[in-house]
């Protein structure tokens, strides 16, 4: 650790801004429940496990809580805007560190840019369907970035009561649905309780072609965000508890929420789920909704769809913000300490950061444009997969940190455990590993038409370079500037020190 004078004078976020409720809907709205469902459901069911696909949810469920035991354990004493990349930093190294930082950060960075595709897209297609005005995508995506850059510079307590608007009327939405079917007794074929068997999970239930890793890994997307809990400990009113519950509280609320919608999905469209969903799409959402509740509530759904994935890019540009305001703090590359590492002197928003991130999200945004890509098949679908695969390997890296930070460097023995600081980890970490050979086993199928371009075949090596960067530069920072390298990822809540 170090108490060197180049981690002095550091711009601080806005302490005590935000409390438990704000945390816990930033990370859900991270998670995009509204676009998970409507996104990722009809893929595992129409060509995943099929009529297991809520099974798969559950499966999920069980796997992230047993992840989140080794993450809440760091989380109570260390607390930075970096997350992983500090809680890797600690337990495995500065090496690991800034590998783990440059891949999490170039994740978040691509997150926001795929979720303004997928948004763009739709409200393209909804006033058009809706409203009959025909507006380019383009002019959609300009637009969620500038609100994103706006609402953003201002007080992280703004961009909680908006996001935690827009998460309630979408949870209402796929509550609703999900409720009036279940009173219903179900669809066609009743209620289909054999769905959350955990054993269909890994079956192709109802489905003769279906891939049962792609259906796994469509669970797993779903919950992509949910770790940003600790990007906001530094700007908590009580991280030491605040960052462990909301982190739990998202987990097991997120997984039991999709478990149940999801089944309650395949109850409405009965045995024939599979097929509606290969076919229609968002259909086996829309067609329960219109019979049971009326063409007002799809119409409403449409609409939310729209606040949902609008609502998730935002919650990406704080997290990549965050990101790259960590970085910059640290002043590893001269002058970013003064630059995107510096907070708003009044919002103690990382507003440089911020408007750094709409940068490059515009500049992403205009490179597909010009090369003629689809919003929806290439913007959202292409750096979705690449931002998943960057950061599903960052998670994984943090749960054996975990291992490394509590067992190897032998820090805080009071709050060492078997059970909660080796075995979960432990667990959580080969399961981490295991979604991420499924990504790679079913990446074309998940990429979709998107995966015959050139970009999909270079993913791996984005990754791969993106990880060697890190690695190579704080290895050079290790033989020429020792001073820098004991920096990486160690400027925390409290000046470096880590809580007892």
């Amino acid at each position: 650790m170090t108490t060197s004078a180049e981690t002095q004078g550091v711009s601080r976020l806005r302490k005590d801004a935000v409390g438990l409720v704000g945390v816990i809907f930033m990370a859900v709205a991270t998670a995009a429940p509204i676009t998970a469902m409507t996104g990722n459901v009809p893929i595992a069911l129409g060509f995943g496990n099929g009529l297991g696909a809520p099974a798969g949810y559950l499966f999920a469920t069980i796997v992230l809580t047993v992840f989140s035991v080794g993450y809440t354990a760091m989380a109570k004493h260390i607390t930075a805007a970096g997350a992983f990349y500090g809680y890797i930093s600690h337990g495995l190294g500065q090496v690991a560190g800034m590998v783990a930082g440059m891949l999490a950060t170039m994740a978040y960075v691509v997150f926001e840019a795929s979720i303004i595709g997928f948004f763009a897209y739709q409200a393209s297609d909804t006033f058009k369907t809706m409203g009959g005005v025909e507006i380019h995508w383009l002019w959609f995506a300009f637009l969620g970035l500038a609100l994103n850059a706006i609402l953003t510079y201002f007080d992280i307590n703004l961009t909680a009561k908006v996001l935690g608007l827009f998460l309630v009327t979408e949870i209402f939405m796929l509550g609703l649905t999900a409720v009036v079917t279940l009173f219903h007794g179900g669809g066609p074929d009743g209620l289909m309780a054999s769905s959350i068997n955990p054993i269909n999970a890994f079956t192709t239930n109802g489905l003769a072609a279906g891939a049962v890793g792609l259906g796994l890994f469509m669970c797993f997307w779903s919950w992509v965000g949910f770790e940003s809990t600790a990007m906001y400990g530094e700007e908590s009113r009580d991280p030491k508890r605040i960052v462990p519950r909301a982190t739990l509280v998202s987990v097991v609320g997120i997984g039991l929420f999709y478990t149940f919608v999801s089944w309650m999905v395949v109850a409405a469209n009965g045995v024939k789920a599979p097929e509606i969903a290969a076919k229609e799409f968002a259909g086996i959402f829309f067609n329960p909704t219109q019979e049971m509740i009326g063409t007002w509530a799809v119409d409403l759904f449409k609409i939310l769809i729209l606040t949902g994935s609008f609502a998730c890019s935002m919650a990406f540009h704080n997290c990549a913000s965050r990101y790259l305001y960590a970085l910059g703090r640290e002043n590893l590359f001269p002058g970013t300490a003064k630059t995107i590492g510096a907070t708003h002197p009044r919002h103690g928003s990382p507003h440089i950061a911020g408007f750094v991130q709409t940068g490059i999200s515009v500049v992403i945004v205009l490179a597909f444009f010009f090369a003629g890509m689809d919003p929806y098949i290439h913007i959202y679908t292409l750096l979705a997969v690449l931002g998943t695969l960057a950061i599903l390997i960052v998670q994984s890296m943090c749960s054996f940190s975990v291992i490394g930070y509590f067992h190897f460097r032998k820090k805080h023995p009071e709050t060492k455990s078997f059970w909660r600081t080796l075995l979960a980890p432990l667990v959580g970490g080969l399961a981490m590993l295991y979604v991420v050979f499924l990504l790679f086993q079913n990446q074309e199928a998940a990429a979709g038409d998107a995966s015959k371009t050139l970009f999909f075949k270079l993913i791996p090596y984005i990754v791969l370079a993106v990880a060697m960067i890190g690695g190579g530069f704080a290895l050079y920072l290790k033989v020429r500037n020792p001073v820098k390298y004991e920096i990486i990822g160690r400027i925390v809540l409290e000046d470096t020190v880590e809580r007892d």
